[in-house]
């Protein structure tokens, strides 16, 4: 049987802008490839399937990740003899949000040698500080990653803590106030006031006026995203009605659902027409609320979500703005391999991605 031939140029194209796209977002899906490079979704499939073939990604439901150190379908292309580093990495949570910055953090590691030793912790700062000091303890480690709070004073004590410890750190998916000072610490993390921005301008873009924002209490990521969103807002001439900081998804039926008629009833006290909501379950819950007491969404209210975790799943789709959760954990790795290999002579590496606008019908004109 002669060997199958090489795909035609087009082809090679194609499958390069793929993988492009995977290394610069950490996924991507087969339904977005194929709107975007005008092929059928058959053979973004396909061109999924070789790529996988060839160890070049981890096929998943809808597309594709980047290559996880945990796909045995075919033989990791390993660096020759045992892992150069082992390398500490804390997050708060080993279920919302992380799970994908753990991905990327896996598959950069197994391609720079580093042997990642992973511990959850919660987002108190005791209970970070216990976790990093066990591992400095317990594990002969070259250097730390770390998702640490840096809000207040507890925060600032941690954070220059670890700018002390004669070990390289990375923060991921945060970084320190410029006023400590610090001179060490690296960080990789999204920018999430330019995500408040993006939130705010394509709401504006689909000609609402009157817009409001209900974020996270306690979440690291809401100071950000509502100092960008309130920005944008005032130099785009909108008017900001609603601000409100709720806990929608761990409130009981019967306080969530009056928390929700309280915003609700404020938006049309107010002639709130738009909504930016952190985060994506806090999305979901208000929305479907709102259809349940005869909203009609989009009509009525637009919604825009972030972190987009579950929002695509929504009824209406929720326009959402993606983080890109993967390519920050490959990129914490790549910056303290960087440094581990370089050691002092490296200049301290600071780096922010922007988060990804993904429109979808509940901001449908």
């Amino acid at each position: 049987m002669s060997p199958t031939p090489p795909p035609p140029a087009f082809g090679l194209t194609r499958r390069e802008r793929i993988l492009d796209e995977l290394h610069r977002s950490g996924s991507v899906r087969v339904s977005d490839l194929a709107r975007d490079l005008g092929v059928a979704e058959l053979t973004v499939r396909r061109d999924i399937g070789a790529l996988a073939d060839q160890g070049l990604l981890t096929r998943v439901h809808g597309g594709a990740t980047l290559r996880s150190a945990l796909d045995t379908s075919i033989p990791q292309r390993r660096a020759a003899g045992p892992p150069k580093y082992r390398v500490g990495m804390i997050v708060p949570s080993l279920s919302y949000y992380w799970p994908q910055i753990i991905l990327g953090a896996r598959a950069a590691a197994s391609a720079t040698g580093v042997q990642l030793v992973l511990r959850g912790a919660s987002y108190a700062v005791d209970d970070q500080r216990r976790q990093i000091a066990s591992l400095l303890d317990g594990e002969s480690l070259h250097g730390l990653i770390v998702a640490a709070e840096t809000s207040g004073p507890e925060g600032a004590t941690l954070l220059q803590w670890l700018d002390d410890i004669p070990l390289p750190v990375v923060l991921v998916e945060r970084h320190a106030p410029s006023a400590l000072g610090l001179t060490r610490v690296e960080w990789v993390t999204s920018d999430h006031v330019v995500g408040g921005t993006l939130a705010a301008r394509h709401l504006a873009e689909r000609g609402h006026r009157r817009v409001g924002l209900l974020t996270s209490p306690g979440s690291p990521t809401s100071a950000p995203l509502r100092k960008g969103w309130k920005r944008a807002v005032r130099e785009l001439g909108l008017v900001a009605t609603v601000d409100s900081s709720a806990a929608l998804d761990t409130l009981a039926g019967a306080g969530r659902e009056a928390e929700i008629d309280r915003i609700l009833d404020e938006c049309r006290r107010t002639g709130t027409t738009a909504l930016t909501i952190h985060s994506d379950p806090q999305a979901v819950l208000f929305q479907q609320h709102a259809r349940d007491r005869g909203w009609n969404l989009p009509a009525d209210l637009a919604i825009v979500a972030y972190d987009d975790e579950v929002a695509e799943s929504a009824e209406p789709p929720i326009t959402a703005l993606r983080p890109p959760k993967q390519q920050v954990g490959r990129l914490a790795v790549e910056t303290m391999a960087a440094r581990l290999a370089d050691g002092r002579r490296r200049p301290v590496q600071r780096t922010y991605l922007l988060p990804e606008l993904r429109r979808r019908e509940s901001t449908a004109r």
